[in-house]
């Protein structure tokens, strides 16, 4: 849910405006009716957004990590990859 209110508002009721964007609403700020800009609750990073599924029972990690996936990529005959890259565009 979005809430707009102009400048002169925000800064006579700004306390008020914050606890609402720390419930989960976002605000935008108007100038003469026109948006300018957006005050938004700042949302959990993907750590923090998979420990509460964990905690929730929503999700099972036994932690363990995978290790990192290297493509290797194989041309036919002697020409290098970027070879036929520039072959192909031309």
């Amino acid at each position: 849910m979005a809430i707009e209110t102009g400048i002169r508002e925000l800064k006579a009721n700004l306390s008020s405006y914050l606890r609402r964007v720390k419930a989960g609403e976002t605000l935008i700020i108007t100038e003469y009716g026109k948006p300018i800009g957006r005050i938004t609750p700042i949302t959990a990073d993907a750590d923090e957004r998979l420990e509460l599924l964990l905690q929730a029972g929503r999700a099972k990690w036994n932690r363990q990590t995978f290790p990192a996936y290297t493509p290797t990529i194989q041309t036919k005959g002697e020409a290098t990859l970027s070879d036929l890259l520039i072959e192909d565009r031309e």
